[in-house]
């Protein structure tokens, strides 16, 4: 299975932030749409980099109370570990282990964005793809008996 199929199933919709936008707007989007990170695109729509929940909470341990006050550009994370459509899911999964990451931002051939994938979607996807190997060795079971 690849990560086009997860994208057909969830959408190709990527929640972001402009570079100006402080912590605490950050949170508030996170919050609201339910999310652990966020891409920082900037107007024209090319992607700068990734906040995520782990850069605002370090922010706040070495920053404190001006942790707010950060700017998307200042938390993110600027060097991207990305994917595309056609990369396996065992691949993806690997690559956010070795990267100890928990979001991959997904890119067409031609660089623009296809959407987002966050470890929830692969984890989901390797236990819809067990429950069918499953369900197929049952029916190759039963049928041959």
């Amino acid at each position: 299975m690849t990560i086009a199929k997860i994208l057909n199933g969830k959408g190709s919709q990527v929640v972001s932030v402009g570079p100006a936008d402080d912590a605490v707007a950050i949170a508030r989007t996170l919050a609201q749409h339910r999310i652990g990170a966020v891409l920082v695109r900037d107007p024209a729509g090319q992607v700068l980099g990734i906040v995520s929940e782990r850069d605002i909470v370090r922010a706040l341990a070495s920053q404190a109370a001006a942790a707010g006050e950060l700017l998307a550009q200042q938390l993110m994370t600027r060097l991207l570990y990305t994917i595309t459509p056609t990369t396996p899911i065992g691949e993806a999964l690997a690559m956010m282990t070795d990267r100890r990451v928990r979001h991959l931002p997904v890119l067409e051939e031609g660089g623009g964005l296809a959407g987002m994938i966050s470890i929830g979607d692969l984890v989901k996807a390797r236990i819809a793809e067990a429950e069918q190997e499953a369900q197929e060795l049952r029916e190759f079971v039963t049928s041959t008996v």
